[in-house]
């Protein structure tokens, strides 16, 4: 026991205020490093501003999220491109097989819906920036014959009428057009017009369509409306002898008037080189500010602004079979359609604040 070295108690008290003195180092010391900012790792910066999903290795690879990321195709297509792709290889596959169908006026649905419909849109939404009113007087189903005003040298009125009916009707409905015989004589033009549903301007093709429930339109001024001087714009010519109303008639179906504003002025006429016409065997060749001038160029429209409104439907089921073939009544019907698109006509005018906008 002699060797036993006795600590004094002084010595433990040494030892806990030596303890207590770096532990308040410590703690000094901890404070000064919460005060300094604290060193920036751009590496780690970078990895926390990537989207969730995205690798952060060196080189952009992809980690096991990375198909999150879009790729060159996603960016440049949209995120269905591949969708997109598969339609339409398939559409091709369809095409080159033969596996679609056309009615027996020649209308292809498939080829109207997937390519003339989305090569028309861009043209309708963004160029003419169409404006439709009254699209509700179009009947959801059943027959309906549309009766418009003709206008703009070249018929892009016809196109942009079709296109809204399709894309605004609430049951989607498609427009069957009725063209002059001059259409289908014409190479690629008149196969393109059967695909896209447009059939000859004759009272037999018009009141078959109606009688199996088509929207049917009709535009009775003709060459007369469409090849008119600028100088006569938005006056309506005459319209024919009233035939559309007899077909109306026999079909049972109502008439719906249709006003079109802003196709007057795309190629404003101001002459008509008539013998170069009759050479070509138009019914006339147009001179406008920049046709023939400026050769193909001069045959693109002025983006004009363009509104249609449809007017409220004139029905013809109350009369009597016999009623197409009196002569007093189609003309007082064809009057009472051509008042009201003339009246729609001055009053679109009238509220509209420029050519262009």
């Amino acid at each position: 026991m002699a060797d036993a070295k006795v600590i004094p108690f002084d010595d433990d008290r040494a030892r806990g205020a030596r303890r207590t003195k770096r532990g308040a180092l410590a703690s000094v010391g901890e404070q000064a490093s919460a005060a300094r900012p604290a060193r920036r790792d751009p590496r780690a910066e970078r990895s926390r501003e990537r989207p969730p999903g995205v690798d952060a290795t060196p080189g952009g690879g992809r980690g096991p999220g990375a198909a999150a990321r879009p790729g060159a195709l996603e960016r440049l297509l949209g995120d269905e491109w591949d969708r997109r792709a598969a339609r339409g290889l398939s559409f091709l596959r369809r095409r080159l097989t033969g596996e679609y169908e056309v009615d027996d006026f020649g209308y292809d649905a498939e080829l109207t819906e997937q390519v003339l419909m989305s090569l028309l849109r861009p043209v309708y939404d963004a160029y003419f920036r169409v404006e439709v009113r009254g699209i509700e007087n179009i009947p959801a189903d059943g027959g309906a014959l549309v009766v418009a005003n003709h206008s703009g040298t070249l018929p892009w009125d016809g196109l942009m009428l079709q296109v809204a009916v399709h894309d605004h009707h609430p049951a989607g409905r498609h427009l069957r057009l009725l063209a002059a015989d001059l259409v289908f004589v014409l190479p690629v033009v008149g196969e393109l017009a059967r695909k896209a549903g447009h059939t000859l301007a004759c009272a037999e093709d018009a009141e078959r369509l109606l009688t199996r429930g088509e929207v049917v339109g009709v535009m009775p001024e003709g060459f007369k409306g469409v090849g008119k001087p600028f100088a006569d714009r938005y006056k309506l010519q005459r319209f024919g002898r009233g035939g559309f109303v007899s077909t109306a008639l026999r079909a049972g179906v109502p008439i719906v008037p249709c006003s079109i504003v802003g196709a007057e002025e795309i190629h404003p006429m101001l002459g008509n080189a008539r013998t170069l016409a009759r050479l070509l065997g138009l019914p006339y060749f147009p001179l406008t500010p920049t046709f023939p001038w400026l050769g193909p160029l001069g045959a693109v429209p002025l983006p004009t602004k363009w509104t249609i409104q449809f007017g409220e439907p004139i029905p013809t089921d109350g009369y009597e079979p016999e009623a197409a073939d009196d002569p007093v009544l189609m003309f007082n019907l064809t009057d009472q359609v051509r008042e009201k698109i003339q009246h729609t006509l001055y009053k679109l005018l009238v509220q509209r604040r420029s050519v262009f906008f």
